[in-house]
């Protein structure tokens, strides 16, 4: 094992100006893909080797698509001649000091000419321990997977149970937060239980199977129109999904959820997806966060510093139009990304920046096979087969990788006529700490024979 102090950063030494970039999510890329290296030396620092496609986790969870195939390398997407000066590390960064202009990772310091933050959100428990603790989250791919795992070990001890009571528990699965995650999550976990988890398991009546979906607003899908929630509501219905609105989970123990006014779900699956809050790092003064998010200008300049700036779901950017930041999607990001490296350029010229103005492309969100719903531009709401399709052609056309299009097209229009989920592989249970009863069924998995 390498010890931290035998490591460095090992970063060249530059006369050009050196921009730091912490995070490699869709701000951070679309950042480093459109600066100049002939005009800049880019240093990329994130805890993950790979930019992941995070609005396909949920697909990854449910068993229809492998992690590989929404994700790709950082170090693959700037190995080009184009990216001479490009220098991606694996290190997590500890904290930023404006004063000297350094960023601090646990292997060392870097000076910065110009600092980026780009770490995007974590999910946000609201102060409740006991939640975050048994509750599974769905924003990297390694929660994915333990989702994945959890899923699949419950439907096969289900089989194996003659206690009613247990097997109900494991049959019930909660989704706290209606918004695109949870309403994906459900739509998909629908589908299993209707045409892929009866063959799989014949022994079980998944009919007793219950899907949860509780939003503490008054509608599904929030963040969309008051037509596409709607819609959504219907959908979601037909599928025999039980939905709870105006209602909040007050507790989960890891057996039972507690529901605010008293009403209990007994269940081992409790999926969390009510809200995300800023991926914050040490080193900002306080007068520069709001609301859990970093402050910045029109420019993305964080405020209070012109080296700083903060682009993505980290950025807090209020405007009359946006009295409460940009949606937390993957557009404002990448625009955002885009338009800062146009303006380092500028910068560096001494000419005068240009500010942001975000240009929304719609929201879309998928409930199964052959249901959407779509927010368009000029205040058009479609919903059906044909929103489904643009859904598809939008998810395919931001994958990064020719591959992982390849690979995500062919496997969707392969459930099309199959709904077959290849991927019910359970590569690496996941047990829950505290949870001896799994520890010990899945011990004997790992004892050497």
């Amino acid at each position: 094992m390498l010890e931290t102090d035998l490591l460095s950063l090992n970063i060249p030494a530059t006369t050009k100006p050196r921009v730091v970039i912490i995070g490699g999510g869709f701000g951070g890329i679309n950042l480093a893909k459109k600066l100049d290296n002939e005009k800049f030396q880019v240093v990329m620092f994130d805890r993950q080797n790979y930019h992941g496609f995070w609005p396909l986790l949920y697909q990854v969870a449910t068993a229809g698509l492998e992690p590989d195939a929404i994700a790709e390398p950082l170090r693959k997407m700037f190995g080009s001649d184009d990216y001479k000066d490009f220098h991606f590390r694996l290190v997590k960064v500890t904290g930023i000091n404006p004063t000297s202009k350094t960023v601090s990772t646990l292997i060392g310091d870097l000076p910065y000419d110009y600092l980026v933050v780009a770490t995007g959100t974590k999910s946000n428990y609201f102060g409740n321990d006991q939640i975050k603790k048994y509750s599974f989250p769905l924003k990297q791919i390694p929660d994915a997977l333990n989702l994945r795992s959890q899923l699949l070990q419950s439907f096969e001890q289900a089989s194996m149970t003659k206690n009613e009571e247990i097997r109900q528990s494991l049959l019930n699965i909660v989704i706290v937060g209606a918004g695109p995650t949870g309403v994906e999550l459900a739509g998909a976990l629908a589908e299993m239980r209707r045409h892929v988890l009866p063959t799989d398991y014949p022994g079980l009546d998944f009919s007793q199977m219950n899907i949860y979906l509780v939003e503490g607003l008054d509608r599904v899908l929030p963040p969309m129109s008051p037509e596409a929630s709607a819609k959504t509501k219907k959908y979601l219905e037909e599928m025999d999904i039980s939905i709870k609105l105006n209602t909040l989970v007050e507790s989960y123990d890891g057996n039972v959820a507690t529901l605010k006014g008293g009403e209990q779900i007994r269940t081992h699956t409790l999926v969390w997806a009510a809200g995300v809050a800023g991926a914050l790092i040490d080193g900002l003064p306080a007068e520069s966060v709001e609301r859990g998010r970093i402050l910045v200008n029109q420019f993305n300049q964080v405020l209070g510093f012109s080296d700083i700036f903060a682009i993505g779901d980290i950025a807090f950017m209020k405007s009359d139009e946006f009295p409460k930041g940009h949606p937390g999607v993957a557009q404002p990001a990448i625009q955002q990304g885009q338009l800062l490296s146009k303006n380092l350029n500028r910068l560096i010229r001494n000419e005068q920046l240009e500010p942001f103005k975000y240009f929304d492309k719609g929201s879309l969100a998928i409930i199964g096979r052959s249901r959407a719903v779509a927010d368009l531009p000029g205040n058009r709401h479609i919903s059906g087969f044909f929103a489904w399709l643009i859904w598809l052609f939008v998810h395919i056309t931001y994958l990064v990788g020719f591959r992982n299009k390849l690979v995500v097209l062919s496997n969707w229009t392969y459930r099309l006529f199959t709904y077959e989920r290849g991927t019910r592989l359970i590569i690496r249970p996941f047990v829950r700490k505290g949870d001896r009863q799994r520890r010990k069924f899945f011990d004997q998995y790992n004892t050497e024979s």
